[in-house]
């Protein structure tokens, strides 16, 4: 009986080029991860710096600005959110989301549906919550590869805000909530999110 038990529990033997092609796999799978996760520490370090010069030459302008006694006015965004129901700018379903580069053609085609929808200035935060990291760079630099990065996702699903919408006919400037919202776009965005 003892025997019998033995001859079960024996495991088949593995070849030994098996377990060589297993050994080089693995091996090879890890100097992969490594050389990945060196690439990934990379991008992050540049877009940091990036990110970084800028918010430092914004402070630089402004400094030499009040230095001369004349006023700093920041440049204009050039990203907006825009919220709801536009087909035009793939946006189907009350709730929907999207980015949209500014410039004069969609500030205009915004300024036409302003009463329908609620739009405004993300910030980082805000487009990292969205996206979480994918293609973020691309899309808050608005770089050259910009119009491919934001063909590439679709609208964002929303859920109706927490609290609901007060008074979603009359203009975020009168106290309701369609319109330019500019940064207040951004509490919006986590109440639906």
């Amino acid at each position: 009986m003892e025997g019998a038990e033995e001859k079960k529990k024996k495991v088949p033997a593995v070849p030994e080029t098996l377990k060589k092609k297993r050994k080089n796999f693995t091996e090879l799978k890890i100097k992969r991860l490594r050389k990945k996760r060196n690439l990934i520490f990379e991008k992050a370090k540049y877009y940091h710096k990036e990110h970084k010069q800028m918010y430092r030459t914004e402070i630089r302008m402004a400094r030499m600005a009040r230095k001369a006694g004349n006023f700093y006015v920041p440049t204009e965004p050039k990203l907006a959110f825009v919220q709801k129901v536009l087909q035009l700018l793939l946006l189907w379903q009350i709730f929907n989301g999207t980015f949209v580069k500014l410039n004069k053609a969609s500030i205009n085609m915004l300024r036409i549906v302003e009463p329908y929808i609620a739009w405004g200035y993300p910030n980082l935060k805000s487009v990292n919550e969205l996206i979480y990291k994918l293609l973020i760079h691309e899309i808050y630099t608005v770089g050259k590869c910009f119009k491919k990065a934001n063909n590439f996702l679709w609208p964002f699903k929303l859920s109706s805000p927490q609290g609901g919408m007060k008074k979603k006919t009359t203009h975020f400037v009168e106290g309701g909530d369609a319109g330019n919202k500019e940064d207040q776009i951004n509490r919006l965005i986590r109440r639906m999110n």
